[in-house]
């Protein structure tokens, strides 16, 4: 299945947080805080600006971003989990 996300809306895949042990402790996935890294695998075309006209989207695909720790919708497809939220949601591009 594919999803095109409408307007300003991005999908993200979530990116694997690093696993850090520190003094040897090893923290139980579900204690884990959600990852905030993600690579945007689709995007809409951009918002519609008060004046009528395309507002260009800022991001595109392939782009690694940081978004909002509870930012976005979680949405499963083909047994992936993904996020969908407003280009708004998104804090900045990770450049290398």
């Amino acid at each position: 299945m594919k999803l095109k996300p409408l307007g300003d809306r991005v999908l993200v895949k979530p990116l694997e947080a690093k696993e850090v042990k520190k003094g040897g402790i090893i923290i139980p996935d579900t204690a884990k805080e959600k990852p905030q890294e993600g690579e945007i695998v689709a995007a809409g075309k951009g918002k519609v600006g008060d004046d009528g006209k395309l507002v260009p989207m800022d991001v595109k695909v392939g782009d690694k971003i940081l978004y909002g720790k509870y930012s976005g919708t979680e949405v499963k497809i083909d047994e992936t989990e993904y996020l969908i939220m407003h280009q708004d949601d998104i804090l900045g591009i990770v450049e290398k």
